[in-house]
């Protein structure tokens, strides 16, 4: 049933592109584009893809190739620099305690002219900052990015202060943008003679658009006519279904066959004639995949968090799992002494202690992911308990997945 609501949305993705913009090579042989949508559907229910079916085409959760998968290059590429923020109302760096802080204002105002003398200055109204952002892919000279500003001296606040302009380099040290603006800061502080409250990080605050793209990413996106698509999370069996999945689509739309698997996390493209890079990653990107994963379940044992796959699977076992609680409480005595004698009155302690041990067995055996968690249900027991039950299970060699600890 999966695989055929996949062909179905193929199908149908398939017969939109044949009428968008481009026509196909194939679309040339009948008279109306109806004429060759029918003939499509036909191959769909046939049970041809244009080209034999994937052996690995059943099972897993439909997915679009977009949202499994990125192209190689096409990435976003960090940047940094180290500026001032100024304006701050007597909030900002400690200049004794921050010398680099006076060292940065100094070579601020040499360079527009001014030159005080050290140690002219010991307002609190300036603050060193770590600007940092994300340079997003195709991003051209003139394109704003939002930007992250922090603290690195002894400033208490940010808010209200203003980023002098600051240069943000990449890891190959060339400067792609300039930063400047007013902060936006969530967190605040307020504090008395007694108490002091902060809520969020007054320290921390962001600009949105406040960096200007000064210098483009070189790339080669599409020049060579080949493109590399790269799994989020590798997988041999869905690596193989996506070739299929586009190679049928390809042979339909182009009469040839653009996918070739590499590995488990890696599948190369190649380009066809007399179409562009982006139109062709635009047609193909929201083919809809059946996807796969690997069995594993995954446990906080800090948080108590466990999160189970669908494709885990347990061995039928029994399972005795105790609770130990002891209960101690102090309900101490005090003995007075007699009237007009030289005692002195004394605490006699008295400890008593409860100790209370609960046990519950149960049979735990699941071939899907619903019968297991009903099964740990049944056993009424609490994440911490779920968690060394699991572990247990692990080391009997009855659970048939990777079991990951964080």
């Amino acid at each position: 049933m999966m695989r055929r609501f996949a062909i179905v949305l193929l199908a149908v993705l398939a017969s939109t592109a044949l009428h968008a913009g481009e026509s196909s090579p194939k679309e040339r042989g009948y008279k109306t584009p109806a004429q060759a949508q029918a003939a499509w559907q036909k191959d769909v229910d046939d049970g041809r893809w244009g080209g034999p079916a994937s052996q690995f085409s059943d099972g897993g959760v439909i997915a679009r190739l977009k949202d499994i998968a990125a192209i190689q290059g096409v990435r976003e590429n960090q940047l940094v620099g180290y500026g001032l923020v100024v304006g701050l109302n007597s909030t900002g760096d400690s200049l004794r305690n921050a010398p680099f802080t006076e060292q940065s204002m100094r070579a601020m105002l040499d360079n527009l002219g001014i030159s005080p003398p050290a140690g002219a200055s010991r307002s609190k109204n300036i603050a060193a900052v770590i600007v940092t952002a994300n340079l997003p892919p195709f991003a051209g000279r003139g394109s704003r990015i939002d930007i992250t500003v922090s603290s690195l001296g002894d400033a208490t606040s940010l808010s209200g202060g203003t980023l002098v302009m600051t240069p943000l380099a990449a890891a190959d040290g060339q400067v792609y943008a300039a930063a400047q603006g007013n902060l936006i800061v969530s967190g605040f502080t307020a504090s008395g003679n007694a108490a002091t409250v902060t809520q969020g990080t007054p320290t921390s605050g962001r600009i949105p658009n406040g960096a200007l793209v000064e210098r483009e990413v070189s790339g080669n996106f599409g020049q060579d006519g080949e493109l590399l698509v790269e799994l989020r999370q590798p997988d041999f069996t869905t690596v193989v279904r996506i070739t299929d999945t586009i190679n049928a689509f390809a042979k339909r739309r182009y009469n040839q066959p653009v996918a070739k698997e590499r590995d488990a996390k890696s599948i190369r493209l190649r380009k066809p004639k007399d179409i562009t890079a982006a139109r062709f990653l635009a047609e193909i990107e929201g083919l809809p995949v059946p996807t796969d994963e690997v069995a594993r379940v995954v446990v906080d044992e800090r948080t108590g968090t466990v999160v189970i796959g669908e494709k885990v699977r347990i061995s039928r076992v029994a399972i005795s799992h105790g609770t130990l609680s002891v209960k101690v409480t102090e309900t101490p005595t005090i003995i007075q002494p007699e009237p007009f004698s030289d005692g002195v009155t004394a605490v006699e302690p008295n400890t008593n202690i409860q100790v209370r041990q609960t046990s519950k067995i149960g049979v735990l055996g699941g071939t899907d992911l619903e019968s297991l968690v009903k099964g740990l249900n049944q056993i009424g027991v609490k994440p911490q308990g779920i968690i060394a039950i699991l572990q247990g299970i692990k080391t009997a060699g009855a659970l048939h997945a990777e079991l990951v600890v964080q």
